[in-house]
């Protein structure tokens, strides 16, 4: 499926800060099941610094800031990517053998074994683990492990944007049952590290669908965040979505990819003000071929 793709971010501050640096990562890039055929990203009011380039993950970065006083800051993304639909075909190997498979992978930006360990903000937790265990019932695949896991996290947890913040630790939101996507897509993470499974944030946008009979509105597509996974050396690197429980198929284009959000994250800086930032956005993605 092949999108065009409109995203308006917008910041503003209850006093002009009179200093605002921030690592941007908005501009979608290739990757296996996706290509990029335009993007640009404007920024109002000009930034008095820029640098666009990449991180370490391959991700797509732009470096802002600005020496003045600002009140609020715009980011504007027109972008056209075409992303392919997996076959879904599991060629992973059985859940216990996979650590085997890690252990061999090298140390490219893509490497499992960049994955599998504790992250700045997913830690180790023995109650998550559990629920992992208990999740995988029988001897799966890992592909099997990390739909299991999902599907299980789904159920157990309750969409909920008020009962956690960007900062919230995945051991409190799972304690919680209850967070947003950010908090679906890490404690699953912690989850699947737990089973020996390397896994990673993945932060980008998801086309929504209207109820039936009623038209899709404009800017009502949304940022969103899920989980990618390593499945062995033959099935490599599969995406899964745990706040709707399914697979990241043809509606999701990705960002930016990280062992959790923090190396994700759309937009991350400094500010000097006083008071509340307030942030909002809206995205579109129009279809243009199937």
């Amino acid at each position: 499926m092949q999108y065009d793709i409109t995203l308006t971010l917008d910041q503003s501050y209850p006093a002009a800060s009179v200093h605002v640096r921030n690592l941007v990562r908005l501009l979608p890039s290739d990757g296996p099941n996706q290509r990029v055929q335009r993007r640009l990203l404007t920024i109002t009011p000009m930034p008095d610094e820029r640098h666009d380039g990449q991180d370490f993950f391959g991700n797509a970065t732009t470096l802002v800031a600005w020496h003045r006083p600002v009140e609020a800051i715009s980011f504007h993304l027109s972008a056209l990517a075409e992303r392919h639909s997996d076959a879904g075909l599991d060629m992973s190997p059985p859940l216990h053998l996979l650590p085997a498979e890690v252990i061999s992978a090298g140390l490219e930006a893509s490497s499992p074994l960049h994955f599998r360990g504790p992250s700045p903000r997913i830690l180790p937790n023995d109650d998550i683990a559990a629920f992992a265990q208990d999740a995988c019932r029988g001897r799966p695949t890992a592909f099997e492990a990390v739909e299991q896991v999902g599907r299980a996290l789904h159920a157990a947890m309750t969409f909920d944007p008020r009962a956690t913040d960007v900062t919230t630790p995945p051991a409190q939101a799972f304690a919680a049952r209850r967070g947003v996507c950010q908090d679906f897509a890490q404690i699953m993470i912690c989850a699947l590290r737990a089973l020996g499974v390397p896994a990673g944030y993945v932060s980008g946008f998801i086309r929504t669908t209207p109820p039936p009979g009623q038209p899709r509105l404009a800017g009502v597509d949304a940022m969103h965040g899920w989980v990618r996974a390593w499945c062995g050396m033959t099935q490599g690197w599969v995406e899964y979505d745990p706040t709707n429980a399914q697979w990241a198929g043809a509606d999701y284009i990705t960002v930016a990819v990280g062992r959790d959000y923090a190396d994700a994250a759309p937009v991350k800086g400094a500010v000097r003000t006083s008071g509340a930032q307030k942030t909002a956005h809206a995205v579109d993605m129009v279809a243009l071929q199937a």
